[in-house]
């Protein structure tokens, strides 16, 4: 998978004295249909998430609150994004592995993803993330 597919994604945002509001509406700012909805939250200090890729999910991930990085590597290239603003999120390509680390006291991630949850999907295993794309070619 070429990691440069993977992009930071600016997202409507519409201003009022009241409070701001931003939307996320799938094929629209994302380029996928939302099958599935998570959050991460609570990450004690020092503390990853993630450390998988998945053979055919799409994810889009936003910071709602706090911050966070996420490491995306497609076995040859790793590129780093961080997350801190409620209005723009990372979208990430099947085929991906991909780390979140960083988190700041009460940072809350939102995930969509593009299928629901299938434990057969994940890749667990960083070696076999980077034979499964050495077949790929």
């Amino acid at each position: 998978m070429d990691i440069r597919n993977s992009q930071i994604i600016d997202l409507p945002k519409i201003l009022d004295k009241r409070g701001n509001l931003s939307i996320i509406e799938q094929y629209k700012n994302i380029p996928f249909k939302i099958v599935r909805t998570y959050w991460i939250y609570d990450v004690p200090g020092g503390e990853k998430r993630g450390g998988h890729a998945y053979r055919e999910n799409e994810e889009f991930i936003v910071a709602l609150s706090g911050s966070f990085d996420v490491m995306l590597d497609n076995g040859k290239t790793r590129m780093k994004f961080s997350l801190n603003r409620s209005y723009y999120g990372l979208y990430v390509p099947k085929g991906l592995w991909r780390e979140m680390d960083n988190f700041s006291t009460n940072s809350l991630a939102l995930v969509l993803a593009s299928t629901p949850y299938d434990a057969g999907d994940y890749i667990y295993d960083y070696n076999d993330f980077i034979d499964l794309n050495n077949e790929r070619k």
